[in-house]
């Protein structure tokens, strides 16, 4: 059984999203994915089409890009949540010139509260190399930040690299 909550992480196109997805799949809840991406740009709405298609007709879609926190707080006690994924949710924050402290607060609480079991899916950013300008070093250390308080919070953190799981914390199912 999934843990009340779990956090993988991974980089860019490492297969988080598609393990994350395996994970809630493995249950008979209800399902719930909560996404937090934003449509710009006709590519945006292609990805987008794309995993909807990849997830099939059992799910439930929440876009949330922003308040994530109110609609985790209406989750019911046996549905399960794809929180896909706290990168665009901060990125939004941050490009919302928003408070990452009190939105990270809010979020954490609800996470906390919510009554059924979440999946957060996030992106490590960590790894690479210092960035070039203000923005992206703020965005690179707010989500290390983020990500070590979802670490925190969670029952069960992966790392996936390559496709591959790395559990961190706690046992996988």
């Amino acid at each position: 059984m999934l843990p009340k909550i779990t956090l993988v992480l991974g980089g860019a196109a490492s297969g988080k999203s598609a393990f994350a997805e395996g994970l809630v799949m493995q249950t008979d809840a209800p399902r719930v994915y909560l996404a937090t991406s934003q449509v710009f740009d006709p590519e945006m709405q292609a990805k987008i089409d794309a995993h909807v298609v990849q997830r099939g007709p059992d799910w439930h879609t929440i876009e949330a890009p922003l308040d994530t926190a109110n609609v985790l707080g209406a989750i019911q006690p046996d549905q399960v949540v794809l929180l896909d994924c706290a990168t665009m949710w901060l990125s939004n924050h941050l490009l919302g010139e928003h408070d990452i402290k009190d939105a990270t607060r809010d979020l954490l609480a609800a996470l906390s509260a919510c009554k059924g079991r979440i999946v957060i899916v996030s992106n490590e950013v960590g790894m690479g190399i210092v960035p070039d300008n203000k923005l992206a070093r703020r965005f690179r250390d707010a989500q290390g930040k983020l990500n070590q308080k979802l670490a925190e919070a969670s029952d069960l953190a992966v790392f996936v690299v390559a496709g591959l799981p790395h559990v961190l914390k706690g046992q996988l199912p």
